[in-house]
């Protein structure tokens, strides 16, 4: 019996002893939630298919970041420009916001309202920066360093519709100023308004006298005016006038014009009610929206700004821009992440093939399905001289005075010589000498 016991005792010792030497169960913690982070996101797509296209990207997004949050603010353009205005005063910048890069973005980096992106778009050898035009992605830099990234990229174009040009018995687009406001005659006469404009906007009308001025005084006449060697109220600027005031005094605009939105603009050209507008590679998708029938013209056109005879500019000469996104100063690594994710090459060969913009980013033109948009990209891409429009381009007050004055042309106020003036005053006070 003891020795029973004994051996009894020996294995529950011997058993102890193991438990005691063996290791302690793992014990393994549920993973840390990622900490929540908001992101403020404004744009100014306000139709589709590009105000549905963003708004599903931010969902995939936060689909596959449940820790993120996008809040997504929608403004149509003018009043975007108000309320940011009114936010960068008071030092609260959304975390992404609608760009066309220029003296608008140049202002806000040296306030210190935007955060560099450069070491983002260098990482991993410049993975991120190699999928960029270069071009495009300059617009949106000062002094080397990225301060947003482009998403669309074009130029401005005469859209026109080709049935109505027909029943004018236009049979060719016009390759000189001379043709154009031969056929705009052409176009009245047939009893068809020639062109739709939004003076309401002013800056719709503005890129007809910036065109006029970039065809006769050529690349020249813009940098000497810019670096003060030269004057806004040089010849070339008073021509552009000049010129101008000659289509104007033909009356070709929509009766309403003075007062038009840019959306009013587009619905006018979008319903067949005027023959041609000036507008952006934007403009095949915000007419078609506008329009009662949400198609708009059918049978589009497109050329470029017809050359002026005697001028110092090229004919094959492109004024024009596109659109960004600018990152605010206390943007999150999620909300560049984002950005990253919208300019990726599927994100971009959708906005391609919406026709909503012309995509920067290699690979993803072709998703180009829009005849028009090829050929606007074509036109860009084959320009001698690219000039991103005067009033981004400019300082504000420079390009605000130059949309005001020209505005005041279409209204019969003032002279060709008064507008050209009245821009210079405003250079020469606003633009340092260089």
């Amino acid at each position: 019996m003891r020795n029973k016991l004994f051996k009894l005792v020996s294995i529950l010792m011997i058993a102890m002893f193991v438990l005691a030497a063996a290791p302690a169960p793992a014990v393994y913690a549920a993973p840390a939630k990622a900490d929540k982070v908001k992101i403020t996101w404004w744009h100014i797509s306000t139709k589709d298919p590009a105000l549905s296209d963003w708004k599903k990207m931010a969902d995939d997004y936060m689909k596959a970041h449940p820790n993120v949050e996008i809040e997504i603010t929608v403004l149509e353009n003018e009043a975007f420009k108000t309320k940011l205005t009114t936010v960068m005063q008071s030092g609260e910048v959304p975390d992404i916001f609608q760009s066309w890069g220029g003296a608008g973005l140049s202002e806000q980096i040296d306030a210190g309202l935007l955060k560099d992106i450069t070491a983002d778009l260098d990482a991993n050898n410049g993975e991120w920066r190699k999928t960029f035009a270069p071009a495009a992605l300059a617009v949106f830099a000062k002094d080397g360093k990225n301060y947003g990234v482009p998403w669309d990229m074009g130029a401005v174009t005469w859209w026109y519709n080709k049935d109505l040009f027909a029943k004018a018995k236009i049979d060719k687009e016009p390759a000189t100023w001379s043709e154009f406001l031969a056929d705009v005659k052409k176009l009245k006469d047939a009893g068809i308004t020639p062109i739709s404009v939004g003076e309401g906007h002013t800056w719709t009308g503005m890129h007809i006298w910036s065109y006029l001025a970039t065809r006769i005084g050529g690349e020249k006449a813009f940098k000497a005016a810019l670096d003060r060697s030269g004057s806004f109220a040089d010849p070339a600027f008073v021509k552009a006038g000049e010129e101008l005031k000659k289509l104007i005094d033909m009356k070709p605009f929509q009766e309403g014009f003075l007062s038009a939105t840019h959306d009013e603009m587009q619905a006018t050209f979008g319903n067949g009610e005027a023959a041609m507008e000036l507008g952006g590679q934007w403009s095949p998708s915000v007419q078609a929206a506008n329009s009662k029938d949400k198609k708009g013209v059918k049978n589009l056109g497109m050329f470029g700004f017809p050359a002026v005879e005697g001028g110092a500019g090229d004919g094959s000469d492109v004024v024009g821009g596109g659109n960004g996104f600018a990152i605010g100063k206390n943007a999150s690594p999620e909300a560049i992440d984002f950005v990253k994710y919208l300019t990726n090459k599927d994100n971009q060969t959708i906005i391609a093939a919406s026709g909503t913009g012309i995509p920067v980013v290699a690979g993803a033109e072709a998703g180009l399905k829009d005849p028009n948009m090829k050929m606007v990209q074509k036109t860009f891409a084959s320009a001698k001289y690219f000039q991103l429009y005067y009033d981004q381009f400019l300082p504000s007050l420079v390009g605000g005075a130059i949309n005001d004055n020209v505005q005041k042309l279409f209204a019969g106020t003032a002279s060709p010589e008064e507008v050209a003036k009245a821009i210079e005053a405003s250079a020469a006070e606003n633009i340092t000498k260089k």
